[in-house]
């Protein structure tokens, strides 16, 4: 295929103003779509007017939570183009998560195409000002009217976008995180490598409780054990731990974060030891108590890089690096932010330029 099918508004949308604008509320002129047929397959690319869909009342995605998504950025450069971060990681992601879930792969040459048709024809709703983007969130879900729990017949993939501002207006400041000691966010043989809306709903209640409490997000640990750190609200997370940095391994209750992985190339790239393995609530109070937990951060695609200033941990403050963002953790996000904008040489071949 060399082309998508496009069908144009006839009522484009005013842009709204970048300055205050809410993460994920204004949504662009048009979206990806895609159907799928049990014998057929993906059928149907196109991009038409953003618009909502009809669902019967007996759709299965509202029963059964048969739903994947993924969620990634599109960034304006210094030369007025635009390019993407590593799209290709997050169709294989998606393709990932659709193994698990009982969907049919999507081909990613028809995925990745259809994703860059559409961020080239809304260009003009990619924000050029410094630190906004337009995010992007592909996302397939089950669409067979049936009360039954079997994987549907029938699903749709669709592709929208929205601009976003600054995840950070004021700068890159550590939050306070709640170690939650109740409930937990998955367990392995699960869905926790997944990215789909259950693991989310799933998180609600201790976010909820751990901001109403002053904290930022939650702290996760295993659901096993109740002992081994695991993600940090949904961003992957990282420690400075004696001069070494160590993140969870990926033991298939952690989500495979593509912002994780091209941190971890960065550091091993500026010689940093870097381990992925089980690391225990009590060894990093421990490193904490002896003043070796250095710095914190977490990885994702909304903040990039979150600095974390402050754990509790049983009713127990403990403060890294006096509350302020650590050295590393902002020479990270300054190269990592400069690649994805365009502002410094990318020499991993991650941005691909839409236009």
């Amino acid at each position: 295929m060399t082309s998508i099918p496009i069908q144009k508004t006839i009522t484009p949308k005013p842009k709204p103003s970048i300055q205050g604008l809410p993460f994920g509320k204004y949504f662009t002129d048009h979206m990806f779509l895609m159907d799928y047929v049990e014998g057929q397959g993906w059928i149907n690319p196109r991009i038409v007017p953003y618009g909502p869909f009809s669902l019967d009342p007996g759709t299965i995605v509202l029963h059964y939570a048969q739903e994947i998504f993924e969620g990634l950025k599109a960034y304006g450069t210094p030369e007025d183009g635009v390019q993407l971060f590593r799209p290709e990681e997050n169709i294989r992601r998606l393709n990932l998560s659709a193994e698990r879930m009982c969907i049919p792969p999507v081909p990613e040459d028809v995925a990745f195409l259809g994703l860059k048709e559409l961020i080239a024809l809304e260009r003009d709703w990619v924000p050029m000002e410094a630190g906004a983007s337009l995010y992007i969130r592909p996302f397939i879900f089950a669409t067979e009217v049936t009360l039954g729990v079997y994987p549907s017949q029938t699903y749709t993939f669709c592709i929208i976008t929205c601009p976003v501002g600054s995840y950070y207006p004021e700068g890159v400041n550590p939050v306070k995180i709640l170690i939650e000691t109740e409930d937990v966010r998955a367990v392995r043989g699960g869905t926790g490598y997944v990215k789909c809306g259950g693991n989310y709903a799933a998180s609600i209640r201790a976010g909820g409780r751990a901001a109403a409490a002053g904290f930022s997000q939650v702290l996760w640990l295993d659901g096993l054990h109740r002992k081994y750190v695991e993600e940090v609200g949904s961003m992957n997370v990282m420690f400075k731990i004696d001069g070494h940095v160590i993140t969870p391994e990926l033991s298939g209750s952690v989500l495979g974060g593509i912002t994780r992985k091209s941190v971890l190339a960065l550091l091993q790239s500026w010689g940093v030891p870097v381990a992925e393995r089980l690391i225990s609530v009590d060894e990093l109070i421990a490193a904490a108590n002896a003043g070796k937990l250095e710095e914190a951060w977490g990885t994702g695609t909304a903040a990039v890089i979150s600095p974390i200033g402050e754990i509790t941990y049983e009713g127990v403050r403990y403060v890294i690096n006096d509350g302020q963002t650590g050295a590393l953790t902002q020479k990270v996000y300054d190269n990592l932010t400069g690649i994805q904008w365009g502002r410094q040489e990318d020499p991993f071949g991650w941005t691909v330029r839409v236009c």
